[in-house]
Formats: C-alpha cells, sequence, structure tokens
C-alpha cells in the first residue's frame, strides 16, 4: 500500500511539473499567468524549449591515442602540394582587355580544411577559399597575382605569384593613328 502511495504521489508531481499553465487578460491589457486555474483564466500550451545536440566528436585516428599526441602526430606530417600554378603566366601581356581572368591551378586539388589567399597588387580578391577570379575593368600598368595556401594549422602549402602587364595605348599612340592612304589611288 505504500508503495502505491509513492507512486501515485510521483506521477502527480509528473503531471505538476508539466503541468498546464493557465494566461487571464486584465482590463488593461495586461496578461497574468499562473499554474493554477483562475476565474477568467485560459488554459494555455507551451512548447517546449528549443534544445542543441552537439555534433558527435570524430575518433582519433589512431585507436587509444590521447587527442593531444593525435594533434602533434597530425602536425608532424608534412604536405605540399605537387603543383602551384598561377595564372596569367609571368610577364604575360595584355593590350585593351575587357577582364583579365586569375585562376590558381593545384595538384592534388584543395584539401578540407586548406585555406587559400587570393591576391591583386596586394588586395584579397575572390573571397574565402577563390581559386579564380575575374578582374573586371583592369587598368594598365603591371600587376601582381599571388597565392599563399596554409593548412589548419598555418603551415605554408604553396605559393605563388606573378606580374603580368595590361597595355591601353591611347588614342595618340602611334599605333592608334589612321594609316595614311596609298598616293595615286
Amino acid at each position: 500500500m505504500k508503495r502505491a502511495l509513492a507512486l501515485i504521489s510521483l506521477s502527480l508531481a509528473a503531471v505538476t511539473a508539466f503541468g498546464t499553465t493557465y494566461v487571464r487578460v486584465e482590463k488593461d491589457g495586461t496578461k497574468t499567468y499562473s499554474d493554477r486555474p483562475m476565474p477568467g483564466g485560459q488554459p494555455i500550451e507551451i512548447q517546449s524549449a528549443q534544445t542543441y545536440s552537439a555534433p558527435s566528436v570524430a575518433p582519433p585516428a589512431t585507436p587509444g591515442l590521447p587527442s593531444e599526441q593525435q594533434l602533434l602526430k597530425d602536425m608532424g606530417e608534412v604536405f605540399h602540394y605537387d603543383s602551384c600554378a598561377i595564372s596569367p603566366s609571368k610577364d604575360q601581356t595584355f593590350t585593351n582587355p575587357e577582364s583579365v581572368s586569375l585562376g590558381v591551378a593545384l595538384k592534388p586539388t584543395l584539401r578540407v580544411g586548406d585555406v587559400v589567399d587570393l591576391r591583386l597588387d596586394g588586395a584579397p580578391v575572390g573571397g574565402t577559399n577563390a581559386l579564380s577570379f575575374l578582374v573586371k575593368p583592369v587598368y594598365r600598368g603591371t600587376h601582381t597575382v599571388t597565392v599563399a595556401i596554409k593548412d589548419r594549422y598555418g603551415r605554408m602549402l604553396c605559393d605563388a605569384s606573378s606580374d603580368f602587364h595590361v597595355f591601353q595605348p591611347s588614342l595618340n599612340s602611334p599605333l592608334r593613328q589612321p594609316k595614311p592612304k596609298p598616293k595615286g589611288g
């Protein structure tokens, strides 16, 4: 019997914990909330709180190896890209271009977690991890395009740079002058 009473008491406590909430709107528009019925009050349903579950942590690559030792092991592995090329090629010249396409070619392809920093004349272009960018408009002069690729620990894996030239002759340039008409014609 005592056991049955304890079970009923426990059930009532659980019902009270998840019980109904009541609300009453006063004459001045304010609301009064209660966990007990009240004159003029209406039961309302309160949704459960939003929760978040953290993603599970990937198991270490080497079973039984503490995470600090695994990190040191990962940092000890030196990776470099076999090839890291940038375009336009060194000293390439463009005459009156509407645009110039910058690009980075990697072999093997970009690894997850590596960070690309593509720059034109020292300013970052293309956004995060951009391997290409279209320069439009292109101003005359010599421009430098650089790329630096680092791993998640900040170690340099690849870097390259190239200078290219943009030539835009003026209207007074001898190359833009009308050709003389042949005599006698």
